[in-house]
C-alpha cells in the first residue's frame, strides 16, 4: 500500500502567529545582523524571519535606514547601562570607549552609525549621561551641548575605521605598510617635519589614539565657547 501523507492543515488550525509589534521587529532585525550582517537586515528578509509581508512591517519601521537607527539604539542598552568609575572624565571616556567598542564589534553598523541617526529610549539615555557628566565637569551648557555631537562623532569614526581594518586584515596590513615606506621615505629637504616626526605620526596602539582624542576634545570643549547667535532685526 502507497502511505498517505498528512492532509494539510486549515488556517484555523494552524498556531496564532504572535502579533506584530516595533520591539519585536526590532529584536528579529538584531538577530539577522548578528548571524548575517547588516546588509542582510532588509524588509524583505526581516518579513521573512517574522512570517509575514513586506508591508506589515512599514506600519512600525518607516525604512530600512530607521531600521537600521533603530538596531543602533537597542544595542546602545549595553553602553547606556555600563559601569563606569573614577572622575567625570575619566568615567566621560570609559562610557565613550564602550560605544566606540559596541560599534567595533559589529563593523557594518560602524559604518552606517556615520549617518544613522538614532532617537530612541537608549540613544537618549546614552545622550542624558554625556551631558551630566560634562555638567559635572563644570563645562558651559552650549559648549556641552555641541561637544556631545563632537565625541560622538569622533567615536563613531573611530569604530568605523577600525572595524573595516579588522574586517580586511590583509587590505588593511598593505595600506599600514605602504603609508610607513611613504612616510620614512619622505625626503627631509621636501618634507622636513614629516621627515623628522615619521615616528611619532605612526606611533601608538588604536586605544591609546583613541584615549588621546577624547581628552583633546574634552579639553577643547571645555575651553572653547560656541559662537553667539546673532539676532535677527525685526525692524
Amino acid at each position: 500500500m502507497t502511505a498517505h501523507s498528512d492532509p494539510p492543515r486549515s488556517r484555523r488550525e494552524r498556531p496564532a502567529k504572535p502579533a506584530l509589534t516595533r520591539e519585536g521587529i526590532v529584536a528579529a532585525a538584531v538577530e539577522i545582523m548578528r548571524a548575517e550582517g547588516l546588509q542582510k537586515v532588509t524588509m524583505r528578509r526581516l518579513a521573512q524571519q517574522l512570517d509575514t509581508g513586506p508591508a506589515s512591517l512599514y506600519v512600525y519601521v518607516g525604512s530600512t535606514a530607521e531600521l537600521h537607527a533603530a538596531i543602533l539604539d537597542e544595542l546602545l542598552g549595553t553602553v547606556e547601562s555600563a559601569p563606569a568609575e573614577g572622575s567625570w572624565r575619566q568615567r566621560l571616556e570609559q562610557v565613550l570607549t564602550r560605544y566606540a567598542e559596541t560599534l567595533f564589534e559589529h563593523p557594518s553598523l560602524a559604518r552606517a552609525a556615520l549617518v544613522a541617526r538614532p532617537g530612541g529610549e537608549h540613544y537618549l539615555n546614552l545622550v542624558e549621561r554625556l551631558l551630566a557628566l560634562l555638567d559635572e565637569g563644570g563645562v558651559a551648557p552650549g559648549q556641552a551641548a555641541w561637544g556631545v555631537d563632537v565625541l560622538l562623532q569622533y567615536a563613531t569614526a573611530s569604530a568605523a575605521e577600525q572595524a573595516t581594518r579588522a574586517q580586511s586584515p590583509d587590505d588593511a596590513k598593505d595600506a599600514w605598510d605602504a603609508l610607513t615606506r611613504a612616510l620614512h621615505g619622505a625626503s627631509d629637504r621636501t618634507h622636513p617635519q614629516i621627515a623628522a616626526l615619521a615616528g611619532p605620526l605612526l606611533s601608538g596602539a588604536p586605544r591609546e589614539r583613541l584615549s588621546w582624542g577624547f581628552q583633546v576634545l574634552i579639553n577643547g570643549i571645555l575651553h572653547t565657547p560656541t559662537p553667539t547667535t546673532p539676532t535677527r532685526s525685526t525692524a
